[in-house]
């Protein structure tokens, strides 16, 4: 087993044990909530809902992102990674919007509640909470869609810890308001944890450059490569959260044209151990750029007449590619 696939094995074992633990989770606060008729409690449960769906979402995107390239999709399907975390940001922030409308009604009319009851049921959806965080915590900084499942179970506990003070503070002054209180501030740790997610993931879609690099950094970099002259038509994006793709074009220094291999793959070794960039796609004395900008301005242009496709004997006549993916 490879590396990769030990990894991709580790996270979905620590992903249904986290689905396991959330189902619990779910089926605990929402018989709680009904019972003590507590509008907090009942909205962590709601937020533990769209965690399960969440983690089962995740989970999915993780089981298709293994499925290898084809001719018809020749990244294969990492792009379900963000897809998914993307999904998952919006429904959160959704919940959020509902979560901020029920706690104004109860604000205006407040509610008995059973706070003893509340209590405990909340310390018991906060362990479980806590147990599926640290199944998710270990690949959370490697991986967007982790990332995700893990910001949602980590925002439920920090629902669960202001359901537990809110409920100790209702038994003993009966201020049932607080109830409305607790439920608006579980809305906003939502609200903020969901907007992070689908920023970072609208922006891969999108086809940013990566959050925390330039690209003016990464044209520096090749260009203190020795024999390369220039740089031109610089693409840089991230197909998924841990795989970031290059492409550009290259000028050489005409002593270095026949050490072109070489050059290469000295670019290739720094842009993955500088940058992680672990896919490029590299162009050499490309005639049509030795005068174009560094990034490219691309145009939207009308398809006319066919698509033809080339033949077998055709061949491209600007220089060569190299492409090296890691």
């Amino acid at each position: 087993m490879t590396a990769d696939q030990h990894l991709d094995t580790s996270i979905s074992r620590r992903f249904r044990i986290a689905i396991a633990l959330t189902a619990v989770t779910l089926l605990v606060e929402v018989a709680g909530g009904i019972w003590t008729g507590s509008l907090a409690l009942l909205s962590d449960a709601a937020h533990v809902f769209l965690d399960l769906f969440a983690l089962i979402l995740s989970l999915i995107a993780i089981r298709l992102a293994a499925y290898p390239p084809s001719d018809t999709r020749t990244f294969g399907w990492h792009r379900t990674e963000v897809f998914a975390s993307f999904i998952n940001g919006s429904t959160v922030f959704m919940m959020a919007i509902g979560i901020f409308y029920e706690a104004w009604q109860r604000f205006q009319h407040p509610q008995e509640i059973k706070s003893l009851p509340m209590l405990v049921i909340a310390v018991i959806g906060l362990l479980l909470n806590l147990f599926s965080a640290s199944a998710l915590h270990a690949h959370s900084h490697d991986d967007l869609n982790v990332q995700s499942a893990f910001l949602h179970v980590i925002g439920d506990a920090a629902a669960s810890v202001g359901v537990i003070v809110g409920g100790a503070v209702i038994y003993f002054t009966k201020w049932y308001v607080l109830d409305a209180i607790i439920s608006a501030g579980i809305g906003v740790v939502i609200f903020w944890g969901s907007w992070r997610v689908v920023r970072d993931s609208a922006h891969i879609l999108l086809e940013g450059v990566p959050r925390g690099m330039s690209s003016a950094s990464v044209v520096e970099a090749i260009k203190c490569v020795d024999g390369v002259n220039d740089v031109h038509h610089l693409n840089l994006w991230a197909i998924c959260s841990h795989i970031i793709a290059l492409s550009a074009h290259l000028e050489v220094s005409p002593e270095y044209r026949g050490k072109q291999s070489e050059v290469l793959r000295r670019i290739e070794e720094l842009l993955f151990e500088s940058f992680h960039i672990s896919h490029t796609t590299l162009q050499v004395e490309c005639t049509l750029c030795s005068d174009a900008p560094v990034i490219k301005n691309l145009r939207h242009r009308s398809r006319r007449g066919p698509v033809l496709q080339p033949s077998a004997s055709t061949h491209s006549h600007c220089g060569h590619d190299h492409q090296h993916p890691h």
